[in-house]
């Protein structure tokens, strides 16, 4: 069994999910002040992370060039300007390049992932990262089911 080619193909498959929803989402939902957490920031939290743990290590992590300090928590008190949806589309795009060369390049069978915060060793960690882009891609796409009737497909494996 090739694990880096199902992880590459998992993780492209959620990242597609949460493309949709980026896509697919209103203009007056994409700032959604009268959600705890507004759509965008959702968005950037997502591919925040899934940048930050494609990494073999806290210490290899380099924030995207427009990172804006705070913008990846969701605590509402953190919110400031909205990212547009052409640049976390751009964000999106890096992430999504991101991943196979990251996936290729890590060590799956470290005893540790890498980042002390997280008491996991590589693949478990990889798999939980994935499971965290669906999760809010499933979050998005229930945003968008119930504000406007959109539906995000599902994607199947590659």
């Amino acid at each position: 069994m090739n694990v880096q080619k199902a992880l590459k193909c998992q993780y492209h498959a959620a990242l597609d999910m949460l493309k949709q929803a980026i896509d697919d989402c209103p203009d007056d939902l994409w700032g959604g002040v009268d959600l705890p957490v507004p759509f965008w920031q959702v968005v950037y939290h997502t591919l925040y992370f899934t940048h930050l743990y494609l990494c073999q290590d806290v210490e290899n992590f380099r924030p995207w060039t427009h990172h804006r300090e705070s913008r990846h928590d969701l605590d509402a008190a953190t919110r400031g300007e909205p990212y547009t949806r052409g640049q976390l589309l751009d964000y999106w795009q890096f992430c999504s390049n991101t991943v196979d060369s990251a996936v290729d390049n890590m060590d799956l069978d470290a005893p540790t992932c890498g980042f002390p915060w997280y008491p996991l060793p590589k693949l478990d960690h990889q798999i939980n990262n994935i499971r965290h882009v669906q999760h809010h891609a499933a979050l998005l796409a229930g945003r968008l089911r119930q504000a406007a009737a959109i539906d995000v497909r599902w994607v199947g494996p590659f």
